[in-house]
């Protein structure tokens, strides 16, 4: 089982059809066909239910997929790590939520870069359940999550908390005396959910129960384009919002009747690297 096998499943996975997944890949069709039919006679087991139109995941394929994709992260993170021995002080793999990045971690890692430029950081953004599982996996060295995680082998503790502000458009001009739970209701509210877990429950719980909000999405730097210049209303974290606020982009709506949770972040490393995590991101 070879790695462009791995990554030819993974294309076609995604893709769901040859034709395309051989253009992804800049190989014949029948090469996509022959390594399918070695990787699965080598599994023992099929990997796509096939038709004349499109390729499914058998419920084995998807097993497999879960596997696959960790092998490849691991494959290419430990090449690129090798290579990077002679050429950087140090190589660390840093994974985060979005939005705890967007507020608190971009100006240190930019001003770490300039101070440091032979450090070699690489960045994933991802949703707080993934983080946990890539570092555990040993695909991350730090992590910075809405959850704590206690493990022998990291260490965890709360990095930052943060609150969360209604804001909406800065032109919009209503409630600027403050909104009450019975008025938000009545407004346009997007909800950005972006897993703060009890702290996504209690927004939900300010609406009715099976509430359709008009928009919902999961990054919360997506929902900002949807605030500007129209009269929608959404719970952003402070220090992310902040930016917008002194821009006068975005302005913060006063709560009446009802105040907001506190959100706590997490940074979660091996604990051999707790130097240069101090050093980067100021624990």
């Amino acid at each position: 089982m070879d790695i462009e096998s791995l990554k030819t499943f993974m294309v076609l996975a995604n893709t769901k059809n040859y034709t395309r997944a051989a253009n992804q890949l800049f190989v014949a069709q029948s090469t996509i066909t022959n390594r399918i039919n070695e990787l699965e006679r080598e599994l023992g087991f099929q990997l796509f239910h096939r038709t004349n139109r499109l390729v499914e995941l058998t419920p084995e394929g998807e097993q497999f997929r879960r596997y696959a994709e960790k092998v490849i992260d691991l494959t290419e993170t430990s090449l690129a790590e090798i290579s990077s021995v002679q050429k950087y002080d140090h190589y660390l793999r840093i994974g985060c939520a979005d939005s705890i990045y967007e507020g608190h971690l971009a100006e240190l890692i930019l001003k770490h870069r300039k101070k440091h430029p032979k450090d070699y950081l690489k960045i994933s953004i991802g949703l707080t359940e993934h983080l946990l599982e890539q570092i555990q996996d040993d695909m991350l060295d730090v992590v910075f999550t809405y959850l704590p995680l206690q493990k022998n082998s990291l260490h965890c503790e709360l990095y930052k908390q943060d609150t969360l502000v209604l804001v909406t458009d800065i032109e919009n001009t209503k409630y600027r005396k403050g909104i009450t739970v019975e008025k938000l209701l009545e407004e346009k509210y997007l909800m950005c959910n972006f897993a703060l877990q009890d702290v996504g429950q209690y927004i939900r719980k300010l609406f009715p129960k099976y509430h359709q909000f008009e928009l919902e999405i999961d990054d919360c730097m997506k929902i900002v384009p949807y605030l500007l210049h129209q009269d929608n209303y959404t719970f952003l974290p402070k220090d992310m919002a902040e930016p917008y606020i002194k821009g006068k982009q975005l302005r913060q709506v006063p709560l009446v009747d009802f105040n907001t949770p506190v959100i706590n972040s997490y940074i979660i490393y091996k604990k051999p690297l707790e130097k240069i995590c101090s050093d980067i991101f100021k624990i």
